[in-house]
C-alpha cells in the first residue's frame, strides 16, 4: 500500500496525505504518515526515478528483443555480457561464450574454420547468427538450405552413398565421442553437429571387431561396403604376399578366407605356398611335379601347351598339334584322362561333327572339312569368290564384296547353304512394295538393276518416252526424285518404311504441281484438249517453262490488249498483295477494266461528273496517251478555226496550279477573247503560267469563260 502511494506521489498525480487518504479508503480520516515512511519515501522516489529512466533509455538503445536461446541475456544490465564496450565499431563476445567453437576456429578444424580467420571484434559471427529479431527468430541460417548444405566445408566430404543421406542419421548424440562431449556447451547433444568423429566405426560396426584396425578405407570405399577390390574397392591385394593373377582375381573373397575355429574368416596365416593349399590334385598323384608344370592361374582346364612340351612332344606323334589344336586341353581328345586308348584322326569328323548337318555330303570329297576350313580356325572359311564360281551362283560384280553371313544367315548348326537364288527378291526385299509386280516387269530386278550396283538405275529417258507419262520440255531435265518420291499418308507425315511412287493414277500437272491460282482458272483447265483429256494448267502454260503463257488468250477475257497495254507487265495490273513479287497469291479477276481505275487523275478532277471519277476514255484510248482525242469543236464554247487550229494547246492552256506536291494543268478558266491573248496591238498577249496578266498589262475587257 504504502508503495502505491509512493509511486503515485512520485508520478506527480497526488500529494503525499491524499494519496494517503485515496489509498486507504477513508477521506475523512486524518491519517498522517509516520517517521519511517518521511525518511523512505525520498529514497523510494529516486529509485523509481532511476528505474523509469533506465527501461526508457533501455528501449531507445535495444534494437528489439532477444531470441530464445538469449533470453537469460535481456534486459539493459546485460549488454556487456555479448558487447564490447568503447570498442568504437561493433564488437561481440560471441567466442567467450561458445568457447566449443572457438576451440575448433583455432585448432582449424571444422565448418567454422573453412570462413578464414575470425577477428576480434567477431563480427563475421552475426553475418550468419543475427540476434535481436525476436524470441522465434532462428539463430541459425543455412546457406542455401540444409538439404544443398556444402559437407565439404565441414572437412569432410561426402562420397558415394553418404551423398542425399539425412544429417540426422550421422548427427546424433549416439555418435559423439565421450572426450568431445564434455567440449560441447549444448546441454541437449541431439541438437549439435559438433563432436562427430570422421573415422568409419563412428557410424558403422566394425565387422573385423577390431583384428584389422580402424581404418576402414583402406579396403573399403564409399560406394559399396562389401566391395574390396577392384575399380570400385581399395584393397590392393598385389600388396600382400600372395598377389592375385588369373581367375584369382574374380574369386570372392571368403572364397579363400574361410572362417576359422572363432567362426569369423581368417585374412592371416593361410598357407599358400603350393596349390594343394586349396586346391585337391584330380590326378591323384599320376604326374609327377607341381602343378604349375601344367597348369597356371590363368584356368585350371587350360594346361599350357608349353609347360607340355617340355614333358611331351606331341610333334613326335602320328599328329601334330597345330594351329588352334595346339591350345586344345589333353581332355578334348583323351577322354577321361586315357592318354593310352587311341584317337582317331584321319578325318576332321573322327573329332568334330558335322556342323552343316549333311549339306556338302553330295560333293566330291564328301563335305570334308578342310575343302574350307584349316586348323588355324574354323572361321574365316578358305571358301571364297573363286570357289563360289564352280557352284550354280558365281559372285560377280556388288555380289562379290558380300560378306558370307548376309546371304548364309548365321543359325548355328541350322545356316543354310543351299539358298534360293532364281529370283533377286529370294534374297533382296521388295523396295516398291509390288510396283512392279505385274506385268511387263513381274518383279524383274535386271530390268532396271544390275549386278554392278542398285544405283544408278538402267532405266532411260527413252524407256520413260514409252510409259503412260511422255517427259517433254523441263520435265526432260526434272531429277528423278522430284516426281517419283517416298509416298505420305494423308497428313503428310511419311509412311513407317515409305516406297518411291512409280505408278500413279493421277498424271495431271496437280498431282504433282500445287494450284497457285487457287481456283480461279478451274473453268479453263477442265476444257477438253484435242487428245479427249482435260488441258489442266496446259490451258495456259506448257512444259517448256513455267512463264510460258502463249497459250493464255488475253482477247478471250473481259479485257482485250491492244495498244500499249501489249506491253505492259501482268504483275502491273494484277497486283500481288502484301508486296509480294510473284504472282502467286493473285486474284486475277480482281484486275480493274477501266482506265481510271489503274491510272490516275493527272487533271486534278477537273473533268468529273457527279462526284464520279474522269472518264479516261472521253479523251485518251489504249494505242496512245498523246495527242488527245478531245473534240475541240463540240465539247467547248471556242471552235479552233481558222489559225487557231494549227495553235499548240499550251499556248493557250497556260494555267498551272499546285495540288498538293504535284502540278495540275487547269484547262478552266481559259481566255476566250482576242485582246485577251493579242491585246490592242494585235500582238500575243503575255500571260503568267497561271493565265493572268501579268503586272503592266491592262485588262480591256471581261474575262469569258469557255
Amino acid at each position: 500500500m504504502y508503495w502505491q502511494q509512493g509511486n503515485a506521489c512520485l508520478a506527480g498525480t497526488l500529494s503525499l496525505k491524499d494519496s494517503q487518504a485515496e489509498c486507504c479508503g477513508d477521506e475523512k480520516e486524518d491519517v498522517r504518515p509516520s517517521k519511517w515512511m518521511l525518511r523512505a519515501v525520498p529514497k523510494l522516489a529516486v529509485l523509481a526515478l532511476f528505474c523509469l529512466a533506465l527501461a526508457a533509455t533501455w528501449a531507445q538503445i535495444s534494437p528489439g528483443p532477444l531470441s530464445r536461446a538469449h533470453q537469460s541475456l535481456s534486459g539493459a544490465t546485460q549488454c556487456t555480457s555479448c558487447h564490447k564496450l568503447g570498442a568504437g565499431a561493433a564488437s561481440f563476445k560471441c567466442l567467450e561464450c561458445h568457447a566449443d567453437i572457438a576451440g575448433r576456429v583455432a585448432a582449424k578444424r571444422g565448418l567454422h574454420a573453412s570462413f578464414g580467420a575470425i577477428s576480434a571484434s567477431q563480427k563475421q559471427c552475426a553475418t550468419c547468427h543475427s540476434e535481436h529479431n525476436g524470441e522465434n527468430f532462428n539463430l541459425i541460417r543455412w546457406n542455401p538450405t540444409p538439404g544443398a548444405f556444402d559437407h565439404s566445408k565441414t572437412g569432410y566430404a561426402l562420397e558415394g552413398k553418404h551423398v542425399g543421406l539425412a544429417c540426422a542419421r550421422c548427427h546424433t548424440a549416439a555418435h559423439i565421442a565421450p572426450a568431445q562431449r564434455a567440449t560441447i556447451s549444448i546441454k541437449d547433444l541431439n541438437r549439435t553437429y559438433l563432436g562427430i568423429s570422421n573415422g568409419c566405426v563412428t557410424c558403422h560396426r566394425d565387422q573385423h571387431q577390431g583384428r584389422l584396425g580402424q581404418n576402414c578405407q583402406q579396403c573399403h570405399g564409399f560406394n559399396d561396403w562389401k566391395v574390396v577390390a577392384g575399380p570400385l574397392g581399395r584393397f590392393d591385394h598385389s600388396r600382400t604376399r600372395y598377389p592375385l593373377t588369373g581367375v584369382h582375381q574374380q574369386l570372392a573373397c571368403q572364397k579363400c578366407h574361410l572362417p576359422g575355429a572363432d567362426g569369423r574368416p581368417k585374412y592371416v596365416g593361410l598357407s599358400f605356398s603350393t596349390c594343394n593349399a586349396c586346391h585337391t590334385d584330380p590326378h591323384r598323384g599320376t604326374f609327377a611335379g607341381t602343378c604349375q608344370s601344367c597348369h597356371n592361374t590363368g584356368g585350371w582346364k587350360r594346361v599350357s601347351a608349353a609347360a607340355v612340351s617340355e614333358r611331351f612332344d606331341h610333334s613326335r606323334t602320328k599328329f601334330p598339334l597345330l594351329g588352334k589344336h595346339a591350345d586344345v586341353r589333353c581332355g578334348q581328345c583323351h577322354a577321361g584322362g586315357d592318354f593310352k586308348k587311341p584317337v582317331g584322326f584321319q578325318k576332321c569328323s573322327d573329332c568334330h561333327q558335322d556342323a552343316h548337318q549333311g549339306q556338302f555330303v553330295q560333293r566330291a570329297d564328301q563335305g570334308e572339312c578342310s575343302s574350307c576350313h584349316n586348323v588355324n580356325g574354323f572361321k574365316p572359311a578358305l571358301f571364297g569368290v573363286k570357289e563360289h564360281a564352280a557352284t550354280a551362283y558365281p559372285l560377280q560384280g556388288k555380289h562379290a564384296a558380300v560378306r558370307c553371313e548376309q546371304c548364309h544367315i548365321p543359325a548355328g548348326r541350322a545356316t543354310i547353304y543351299k539358298v534360293k537364288f532364281a529370283q533377286c527378291t529370294d534374297c533382296h526385299k521388295d523396295e516398291h512394295q509390288g510396283q512392279f509386280a505385274r506385268a511387263p516387269y513381274f518383279n524383274q530386278c535386271q530390268q532396271c538393276h544390275d549386278l554392278n550396283g542398285y544405283r544408278p538405275s538402267t532405266f532411260t529417258l527413252a524407256r520413260h518416252q514409252q510409259t503412260r507419262f511422255r517427259l517433254s520440255g523441263g520435265h526432260l531435265a526434272t531429277p528423278c526424285n522430284e516426281c517419283h518420291r517416298a509416298k505420305t499418308d494423308f497428313a503428310g507425315r511419311g509412311t513407317v518404311k515409305p516406297a518411291v511412287m512409280y505408278h500413279f493414277e493421277d498424271r495431271s500437272c496437280i498431282a504433282c504441281h500445287q494450284d497457285p491460282h487457287q481456283g480461279q482458272f478451274r473453268d479453263r483447265m477442265l476444257r477438253i484438249s484435242a487428245g479427249g483429256k482435260e488441258m489442266g494448267c496446259e490451258a495456259c502454260h506448257s512444259t517448256e517453262t513455267w512463264s510460258d503463257l502463249q497459250r493464255f488468250d488475253h482477247a478471250a477475257t473481259k479485257f482485250p490488249l491492244v495498244g500499249a497495254h501489249r506491253a505492259v507487265a501482268c504483275m502491273d495490273c494484277h497486283k500481288p498483295p502484301n508486296l509480294e513479287t510473284r504472282l502467286r497469291n493473285v486474284d486475277f479477276r480482281a484486275a480493274p477494266l477501266r482506265c481510271e481505275q489503274c491510272h490516275q487523275d493527272i487533271h486534278g478532277g477537273q473533268f468529273a461528273r457527279a462526284g464520279q471519277p474522269t472518264a479516261c476514255a472521253a479523251c485518251h484510248n489504249s494505242a496512245r496517251w498523246r495527242p488527245s482525242l478531245f473534240d475541240h469543236e463540240t465539247r467547248t464554247t471556242f471552235p479552233l478555226k481558222g489559225a487557231h487550229r494549227n495553235v499548240r494547246c499550251e499556248a493557250c492552256h497556260k494555267n498551272v496550279r499546285l495540288l498538293g506536291a504535284k502540278q495540275v494543268l487547269f484547262y478552266k478558266p481559259t481566255p476566250a477573247r482576242c485582246v485577251d491573248c493579242h491585246g490592242p496591238t494585235g500582238k500575243p498577249e503575255r500571260l503568267d503560267k497561271v493565265g493572268a496578266l501579268r503586272p503592266g498589262w491592262v485588262e480591256l475587257r471581261p474575262r469569258m469563260a469557255m
